[in-house]
């Protein structure tokens, strides 16, 4: 887990989406892509960017494997970008030292050099380029739809065991990865962690998708009264996987701010602390809760 301290002010800070499209089988090529849009939206002068989940690689359990990068970050250690074994890691981080902003590099498929276990996970960069935090997706996608949609990342993935937030110049930022939003627990703990904005990437399909991807999101905003996000590939109907697209960003009173479509896009808003202030003063849950009467599970992590 990250240390916790004092999580920094929040402050007014502007938001970049990238609804990441043209993913295919050739690493090199969705990297390069990957940049490209990078660069293309920092031209809007966004504080925080953000890629979707599995930017580097078509999305599915065979493919994981195939596509794992050896990372090999220990969170609160100096991390080597020149020595990385991580051709995406080395671009992201360069990406965004050239455009000196914070990136939230999506996820990608990590193979651990100690265990061999292949895991779902999102890295972080500052504005000098240096690795700073990543997430490993807790709640693996192990459904069963009759009808519509089987999927089982578990025959391939390895979940984490970590929650985990990093602090800005303007705000505590909280991590997870699609499946995760899921299971409220984790975005409530990040919530009482001083998390100000959770941003999840994520790649619903086109059954989840219509059903629950706004849903789920407006619900953790409310719940938690923060800011909440979710970055999702572009919809492909050519690839094995369709994803939903629609990445959105919502305010903690539930309100939509911003909705991609399906196709590739830029989407970019702006974050104002005084909609948190407000919705924390008007209806006090975070001072109202009975911890007398049920447990308070971020205790102890």
């Amino acid at each position: 887990m990250s240390k916790l301290v004092k999580p920094p002010t929040f402050k007014p800070f502007k938001l970049a989406l990238i609804q990441l499209g043209d993913i295919s089988a050739n690493k090199n090529d969705n990297l390069k892509h990957a940049r490209e849009m990078i660069l293309k939206a920092a031209s809007g002068k966004p504080d925080l960017i953000v890629l979707p989940e599995c930017f580097n690689s078509p999305y599915g359990h065979v493919h994981f494997p195939v596509y794992a990068e050896k990372i090999g970050f220990t969170p609160g250690e100096p991390y080597d970008i020149g020595r990385s074994e991580s051709e995406s890691v080395k671009m992201l981080s360069s990406a965004a030292k050239e455009c000196s902003t914070w990136l939230i590099g999506g996820s990608i498929p990590e193979r651990d050099a100690n265990s061999d276990n292949v895991y779902n996970t999102c890295t972080v960069y500052n504005p000098q380029g240096e690795l700073i935090a990543y997430h490993r997706k807790v709640h693996l996608f192990d459904i069963d739809i009759p009808g519509k949609i089987k999927f089982k990342e578990s025959e391939t993935l390895t979940g984490g065991t970590t929650t985990n937030f990093f602090d800005t110049t303007f705000a505590r930022i909280g991590l997870g990865i699609c499946y995760d939003i899921r299971f409220p627990e984790l975005a409530m703990i990040s919530a009482r962690q001083g998390c100000q904005v959770l941003i999840y990437p994520g790649a619903f399909n086109m059954t989840t998708g219509p059903l629950h991807w706004e849903l789920l999101q407006r619900g953790r905003a409310v719940d938690n009264q923060i800011f909440f996000s979710m970055c999702s590939p572009a919809r492909d109907t050519t690839a094995g996987y369709h994803a939903w697209g629609h990445s959105m960003v919502v305010d903690p009173m539930g309100k939509v701010l911003c909705e991609a479509e399906a196709g590739e896009q830029i989407i970019y808003t702006d974050i104002d602390p005084n909609v948190f202030e407000e919705a924390r003063a008007g209806i006090p849950v975070t001072k109202q809760r009975r911890f007398d009467v049920y447990t308070d599970i971020s205790v102890g992590l």
